[in-house]
């Protein structure tokens, strides 16, 4: 294999996302050769990160030509995701685009066709479903796979974050020409749905949801702003909503390869106006032989459910939550890891993949992944308008 220091990444965008694309690029020993953004962003970024190449003016093309770069990351603003791929697919980039894919499936589906045109021997895509990278999420998946929990019943779960509770919070995920008609649900219940499909081994095929907006009207700055940051108030000004504030979903998932996991339910709440809830990617896998839960804001630790035994707690690195995880976890027990950790596992197993000529497994969201996502948002708004059950 090509030790991974010998690929270049280029990125896209210098907000929330972007830097820790570049910081867990930067811990594998990848060179990140390349920046794009606003001249002034695209420049503060490149002096700040050690980036030679700059690229103001958004010139996304002009970076793509780059023979020093092999692998984009695209962590730009959701409108923005399908057309950079398909420029960086069009010149044998690798991608690894941010989630979600697209807008629409009209447009995803484009990125679905230009991967598959690639053909074998075309770049490897992966979406940022960063979340399958947690050491208990692919722990989880391994016991389901194996039958340890027995036949899977039920999933139940959350997500909740709290950073647009207050009518004054903005950020552009909140206007639905800019991130999508799917805000809550798209933006973070997206992240619990792929991770549950992750450790069924099997995808949603129906939703029935409700999807509500509690700020009909919020303020915004004049500006625009980074995601998370502060804004004075006095200087903003009033506009309409028109993407969700939460929502609830109850899904239907396929039938798993391993066989231990058909037709299961599942049912989750999601929310960005939760008050004191960060990012709490809450969920409980629950089967005939046990059970499992977890929560995103306690990574290193899984609660072990039984009916007839004591029920356990396993802290990664130690027995039960070690041998199925080795090649995704760096540090001993007690030494935590959690959100950075699981973009840097993320990366590596993308970056292997294209520096093994693709023989390593392909467990990272793929265009396909992508779009299936997209696909199941659009079902979801068609759910909570119709009030019934969609097929996906």
């Amino acid at each position: 294999m090509t030790p991974l220091h010998h690929l270049r990444a280029g990125i896209i965008g210098t907000g929330f996302i972007g830097p820790v694309h570049i910081e867990a690029l930067k811990r594998l020993g990848i060179q990140v050769t390349a920046i794009c953004a606003s001249s002034k962003s695209a420049r503060k970024a490149a002096e700040m990160w050690g980036i030679e190449e700059a690229y103001g003016d958004y010139d996304h093309e002009a970076m793509f030509a780059s023979p020093n770069v092999d692998v984009v990351h695209i962590t730009s603003p959701n409108k923005a995701h399908v057309e950079q791929c398909l420029g960086a697919l069009a010149m044998g980039k690798h991608v690894i685009c941010e989630k979600p894919l697209g807008m629409t499936t009209a447009e995803t589906v484009q990125v679905v066709e230009a991967v598959k045109k690639g053909g074998k021997a075309g770049p490897v895509f992966a979406v940022n479903y960063m979340c399958r990278f947690f050491p208990a999420v692919l722990q989880m998946r391994a016991l389901v796979e194996r039958g340890d929990l027995g036949e899977i019943i039920h999933v139940q779960g959350h997500f909740f974050q709290d950073w647009l509770l207050h009518q004054t919070d903005y950020n552009w995920r909140v206007m639905a020409s800019e991130g999508g008609k799917l805000r809550a649900v798209g933006d973070i219940g997206t992240h619990w749905i792929d991770a549950v499909s992750f450790i069924l081994g099997a995808k949603a095929e129906s939703v029935f949801a409700h999807i509500e907006t509690f700020h009909k009207t919020r303020l915004r700055p004049k500006g625009e702003v980074k995601t998370f940051a502060k804004v004075d108030p006095k200087t903003m000004v009033p506009y309409k909503v028109d993407t969700e504030d939460f929502g609830s979903v109850l899904l239907k998932f396929g039938k798993s390869k391993h066989g231990h996991a058909n037709g299961v339910h599942a049912n989750a709440s999601i929310s960005q106006v939760a008050a004191g809830w960060k990012c709490s990617l809450a969920l409980g896998i629950y089967g005939t032989k046990g059970s499992v839960q977890w929560d995103l804001q306690q990574p290193n630790e899984i609660i072990l459910g039984r009916r007839d035994q004591p029920n356990q707690i396993l802290q990664r690195g130690t027995p039960g939550f070690l041998e199925d995880v080795a090649n995704f976890t760096d540090y001993p027990g007690g030494h935590a890891e959690g959100f950075s950790d699981a973009h840097k596992m993320h990366y590596r197993a993308v970056y292997e993949h294209i520096a093994s000529g693709k023989k390593t497994p392909v467990l990272f969201a793929t265009a396909a992944d992508g779009h299936h996502e997209v696909k199941l948002c659009e079902a979801i708004l068609q759910s909570s308008k119709a009030k019934t059950w969609v097929t996906v």
